[in-house]
């Protein structure tokens, strides 16, 4: 834990008193979206201190030249930014003349800020003392719209407390927006037209390079308590890209005035290029006759909705309570399955780093929360997004490792398809990303019921998967076995290191996989097979091969201690566990060289674990006790995916108390900045992990022969949990506490489940008087 200043709360995230050292983790923190877009939580007002100012819309993105010292073949062309928007929540107040500025006020009182979760709504107070000793009271609300999804609504409310003061407001929209992080300092975006109409301003601008047209919009309205008043702007000030409004309200001390800003962005990607400022327009008509309380009404609706099916409940433990619910929160934000054109980027729509707005960690980790929580659709969308990519995927194989007859290489990140990661060593090394996009294949399958998607669609990913894994491996005549060299896994503190056992576990997999689905739906499916292998050109001959690759796997093993090695050379590293290094040294990858961190022994997310949280029937519960206490005290959990599936593995052990602590990690991973890196932006795809660790870690949910498996635990900590799943359309409650587990089945309808080896048939209600 690096931070502990937001107070415990079931439904909010709240920080109290005014840190100026803390602004830019706040403004991650408190981040707004709706899944079309989002924005961190920065000042409606100006800032002079040090801010990180952001605005993100869905699926626009810029495609920056990426920056090497010495190229390499292979190398992407381009590392793809998660565009910085154009700023429409600007508000400038003056009062008396004077410009408010938290960064340079006489003195800051009752600051507050909160993060509603469960109506889906931002806020800050606070009373300021400024420089001419004015001293005023200021309240802000700030929600996105889901109901609305190109709409968001500000009320910005100051009340003078010691004198009458001459208010100004002066909202305003800038397109002359930078990325914190650019290659090359160029500027992403072009100012097309800017135009006015009373109260309502539009710029129109354009990406350089992706020729994404964005139309930015607002349209501001004046209260003086709490009535709307007939103000129209003194003054219009429009730049090369921004334009600003002024509004000059005469108010009397105790007297609250406000203005109401509606603002938000049209995309080229929903509409026609020449009509985003007529789709604006009709935005802010819809919007302005349902007003501000009824727009807010409507969020509150919309959220109440999603909570009915997403929540989880915790009693006994505010902490955990709010962890898990503030990943929930921010999940939902990010992605909301209404577009399959978009995805779940690491960052969501909370910061810039890692650039792209896809990586494996959507089928490693956030499948299983959407499958759960959402209409099965929205899984099926989020594996049709990578269908939709596998001719990129065939290029990339081809293009950049020389691959042949449609070997598909699916990119470590990207936007479109094409591999947009700027390292060479992540691009083609960290190739087991290809693993996780067959095994969600599986896993929807597994969990919905509904194989269709596989003689659809999915059976061409998973052969070209297959393909890849077959051309990849290598026959070693020294081992007598296929290899597969120069990789790195999902522990990245290793680079081109040779078999990666959970790289060459999952290639073996995969092609076994394929093989299988081949034959099933050779039998259940032959006009798809037929029609599938005419495409993809595949013969008997090239299965045989491909089962000779799977069969004769070679995975590194140690007598001495009885574990798979991460990689061959894994015993040769000075075996010196976490428990001693010195605090001082962590995190490592801000405070030791990357040389000195690939010598070491220390694992940034553990491989192995990773392969035996998603092949857990492959192996009995002793060899997971045994490699847990093997390489857990070498891990330093420095990736975000970490902490939640050592989490899972230690509940299957029934190692409470560890299960416990790393949930606890993991919930509060960006509440609590374990990593030191919030202000960078929160981390999204890892809150789905949070998810699993409670559903499938404490609940201890499988899915085996077509059947629902609990097997629940509880940490000491807490009273009861609860938690909803819509498994195959049948919506199952499941609430445990430390003397019995219920489970019921909403509706009608009946199911099969299982608790801790019972079966039940469960109707309405189910008690399972199991002990704790």
């Amino acid at each position: 834990m690096n931070q502990d200043y937001i107070l415990p709360n079931n439904w909010s995230i709240i920080e109290e008193g005014f840190n100026a050292e803390s602004v830019k983790s706040s403004e991650s923190l408190f981040s707004l979206g709706n899944g079309a877009m989002g924005q961190r939580a920065n000042f409606e007002e100006h800032y002079s201190g040090d801010t990180f100012q952001g605005s993100y819309i869905a699926g626009v993105y810029y495609p920056d030249k990426t920056k090497v010292g010495w190229w390499k073949n292979g190398y992407p062309k381009y590392f793809a930014k998660v565009l910085n928007a154009p700023n429409w929540i600007g508000i400038d107040v003056e009062i008396n003349g004077e410009n408010l500025d938290l960064a340079s006020c006489k003195e800051i009182k009752n600051f507050r800020r909160e993060l509603n979760m469960k109506e889906g709504w931002y806020s800050r107070s606070f009373d300021v003392v400024l420089k001419n000793d004015t001293e005023i009271s200021v309240k802000t609300l700030r929600f996105l719209s889901l109901d609305i999804d190109e709409l968001g609504a500000i009320k910005y409310e100051v009340t003078p407390i010691n004198t009458d003061a001459k208010v100004v407001f002066r909202p305003y929209l800038d397109a002359g927006i930078e990325n914190e992080d650019t290659n090359w300092e160029e500027k992403f975006w072009e100012t097309l037209s800017i135009k006015n109409d009373e109260n309502k301003a539009f710029i129109v601008a354009r990406t350089l390079k992706t020729k994404f047209t964005v139309a930015t919009f607002m349209q501001n309205s004046i209260l003086v308590n709490n009535t709307t008043a007939d103000v129209l702007p003194v003054e219009v000030k429009k730049g090369t890209s921004s334009i600003s409004f002024s509004y000059e309200i005469a108010a009397t001390k105790g007297q609250t005035v406000a203005i109401q800003k509606l603002g938000g962005y049209t995309v080229s990607t929903n509409h026609e290029e020449d009509y985003l400022i007529i789709a604006a327009k009709k935005v802010l008509q819809e919007a302005q006759s349902l007003g501000f309380e009824e727009l807010l009404n409507k969020q509150k609706d919309v959220w109440s909705k999603i909570w009915e099916m997403s929540d989880i409940t915790i009693e006994g433990d505010v902490k955990a309570q709010q962890g898990i619910r503030f990943n929930i929160f921010h999940l939902n934000q990010t992605y909301l399955g209404k577009d399959s054109r978009l995805n779940i980027g690491p960052k969501g729509f909370t910061g810039e780093k890692y650039g792209g707005s896809t990586y494996w960690d959507t089928e490693a980790y956030c499948i299983p929360f959407y499958m759960a929580t959402k209409d099965q659709n929205v899984a099926r969308s989020l594996l049709e997004y990578r269908y939709n990519q596998l001719d990129k995927a065939i290029e990339n194989a081809q293009n950049n490792l020389g691959f042949k007859n449609g070997a598909a290489l699916y990119p470590m990140v990207t936007m479109n398809g094409e591999e947009c990661h700027n390292e060479w060593e992540i691009t083609h090394e960290e190739i087991h990303r290809n693993g996780a996009i067959a095994f969600a294949i599986y896993n929807y399958h597994r969990y919905t019921g509904d194989y269709s998607y596989i003689p659809e669609k999915g059976l061409e990913v998973l052969i070209g998967i297959a393909r890849f894994w077959f051309q990849r491996a290598t026959f070693s005549t020294h081992k007598n076995k296929f290899v597969i060299l120069g990789v790195t896994g999902p522990n990245e503190y290793e680079n081109n290191v040779n078999n990666n056992w959970y790289t060459n576990y999952i290639a073996k997999w995969c092609i076994d996989y394929t093989i299988e689905q081949i034959h099933k739906i050779e039998k259940e499916y032959p006009s798809d097979y037929t029609r599938i292998l005419n495409k993809v050109g595949l013969s008997t001959t090239e299965i045989s091969e491909m089962k000779k690759v799977a069969d004769n796997m070679y995975f590194p093993y140690s007598e001495e201690y009885g574990v798979y090695l991460q990689q061959d050379g894994f015993l040769d590293k000075e075996l010196i566990t976490v428990a001693n290094l010195d605090k001082s040294q962590r995190p490592i990858n801000q405070k030791w060289s990357w040389d000195r961190i690939l010598r070491s022994p220390y694992i940034k997310q553990a491989d192995i674990l990773q392969g035996f949280y998603f092949f857990e029937d492959h192996f009995t519960k002793e060899q997971l006790e045994k490699h847990f206490d093997f390489y857990e005290p070498f891990t330093v959990h420095e990736s975000s995916l970490s902490p939640c599936v050592h989490s899972i593995q230690a509940a299957v052990l029934g190692r409470m108390e560890q299960a416990y602590t790393f949930y606890l990690r993991t919930s509060r991973l960006d509440l609590d900045d374990y990593n030191k890196e919030v202000h960078e932006g929160l981390h999204i795809t890892s809150m789905a992990g949070t998810w699993m660790s409670i559903v499938e870690g404490f609940g201890g949910m499988r899915v085996k022969n077509d059947k629902l498996h609990f097997n629940p635990k509880i940490p000491k900590e807490w009273n009861s949990y609860s938690f909803k799943v819509n498994f195959r359309n049948t919506i199952v409650k499941v609430e445990v506490n430390h003397q019995e587990t219920k489970v019921s089945v909403e509706g009608n309808q009946e199911m099969d489940i299982i608790i801790n080896g019972k079966k039940y048939n469960c109707h309405a209600e189910l008690i399972s008087a199991s002990k704790k």
